[in-house]
């Protein structure tokens, strides 16, 4: 029987005191993940001590974001006690994705995003834990089996000219990520996934055409889930990452499997998951083992940054250290996948850079402030040989901004105010022509970490036009698909 209203939610009640949060703290989070404005911070407090029931799709909300800290699955059924069902806007990510790994089981999941198409307003909702490891675990222990196309064929050029143009457009898309961020051109680049699937449903190709268009949607699946990544819009991009897997392992394409592996790896850590990413890595450098060896050492790369989530830092230089060997070794002649154009040297560093300035600030609030100290000077001492700087014109507009915002980051724990403001001024000039999220993010940590600073002189001259920046910036809404 559904309480009465006035009476207190005992179920949110409940929740809330196993998470030692407020309502003041459920609302900043519901903020947090689905943007700002989305929930007053003094409505949690009514849903809570009168049993208030919010406007939808609120209690869906509410209850993903405490399922997904409490890590258990609770509906907005339980939730609300019986008062509000599940809102069919908001699904998990791995909706329907149980299915065979199989190319059947595969073609299923491309209808889905065929036949959603632009009018499909779902808004898939990020999973994590045992929900976010059952999507690949079938790949991950062996039971998924080979895939039903061969690897890699090399046909004659012009022999199938509609895969040739499909073909020659991938390179193309990657840069407009590198250059404009995650959220500018989602929209567009998933339509290009669509129009693949479009293809591969409609058949009548012949066995090779259709590998080349299973490998098609697997690469452009990875890069738009790349993209809704750094545009955080979490949900979409495992969703996006999920498929991109089924399609790579149907053309037995072990690379670009443990590509996709790696990426899900980063974004656990990125969300704060670091067993996930843990779990996920280490996968990543099993399905890698028989990859060339820049492939190799990206996915190395990834999985030393979930150990520095995971705060073990002993793994964390063992695991950079392999990598940077792997680097090295590029120049044995081994033919590498076109997608692996942006690994370098100083790529690697800047990603260690990162890792470390992740470890220094958790060592910092763990009151190990000498282990903290070195940790963030050789995280800040890597960064600075990054791309931080690049000038505006330059393609790598995106990779600038993440890493300036990491660097300003990095000199702010440090201590390091005056350069902190430099970097970051920097970094928030790109606003106006970098679309990620993820790196406003960490321009949002920067403000944050400035607030209790502004006596200083640097901090006043520059925190105001931060914050500007990143209101005048703020995305309005979601890219979409």
């Amino acid at each position: 029987m559904a309480p009465r209203a006035g009476t207190p939610n005992i179920v949110l009640t409940g929740c809330l005191d196993e998470l030692g949060w407020s309502p003041k703290a459920l609302a900043r989070k519901l903020n947090r993940v689905f943007g700002a404005g989305t929930v007053a911070e003094s409505a949690p407090y009514h849903w809570r001590d009168a049993g208030s029931l919010p406007r939808s799709p609120l209690p869906m909300m509410a209850a993903y974001v405490l399922s997904q800290e409490l890590g258990r699955p609770l509906t907005a059924a339980e939730l609300w006690q019986g008062r509000v069902g599940n809102s069919s806007a908001f699904v998990p990510a791995d909706t329907d994705l149980a299915r065979p790994w199989t190319l059947q089981g595969m073609e299923a999941i491309v209808e889905d995003w065929v036949m959603g198409g632009i009018v499909d307003r779902r808004r898939y909702l990020a999973i994590s834990g045992v929900g976010l490891l059952a999507i690949v675990a079938q790949y991950l222990d062996g039971t998924a089996g080979r895939g039903q196309h061969a690897a890699r064929l090399t046909p004659p050029l012009g022999a199938d000219p509609l895969v040739d143009h499909v073909e020659q457009h991938l390179p193309m898309l990657q840069l407009l990520d590198d250059e404009h961020g995650g959220a500018r051109h989602l929209p567009y680049v998933g339509a290009q996934f669509r129009a693949v699937g479009l293809l591969i449903r409609e058949g009548g190709h012949s066995p090779a055409a259709t590998s080349r268009l299973i490998r098609a949607l697997a690469e452009i699946g990875q890069l738009a889930g790349w993209m809704a990544f750094d545009a955080a819009d979490h949900g979409l991009a495992q969703r996006y990452f999920a498929t991109a897997l089924r399609a790579a392992h149907q053309v037995n394409d072990l690379p670009l499997s443990a590509h996709i592996l790696g990426d899900l790896s980063f974004q656990a850590a990125s969300r704060g998951h670091p067993a996930d990413a843990v779990a996920l890595g280490e996968a990543a450098r099993r399905a890698s083992d028989a990859a060339p060896p820049a492939v190799r050492a990206s996915v190395l790369s990834r999985l030393a940054y979930a150990y520095a989530t995971a705060g073990r830092d002993n793994d964390f230089a063992h695991t950079r250290g392999l990598a940077r060997e792997l680097v090295t070794d590029r120049a044995s002649g081994q033919e590498e996948p076109r997608w692996m154009y942006f690994l370098t040297d100083n790529h690697l560093d800047c990603q260690a850079g990162y890792g470390l300035i992740q470890m220094g600030t958790a060592q910092r609030a763990a009151g190990q402030s000498k282990k903290s100290r070195r940790f963030l000077a050789q995280g800040t001492e890597l960064l600075r040989s990054g791309a931080y700087g690049t000038p505006r014109g330059d393609p790598s507009q995106r990779r600038a901004m993440f890493e300036g915002a990491w660097l300003a980051l990095g000199h702010s724990a440090h201590g390091d105010l005056e350069a902190a403001c430099d970097v970051g001024r920097i970094a928030a000039n790109r606003l106006d022509v970098v679309r990620s999220p993820r790196s406003a993010a960490l321009l949002h940590q920067l403000a944050g970490d400035l607030r209790r600073r502004q006596r200083n002189p640097h901090v006043r001259s520059f925190l105001p036009t931060l914050e500007n920046a990143l209101a005048q910036h703020a995305p309005s809404t979601s890219p979409g698909r």
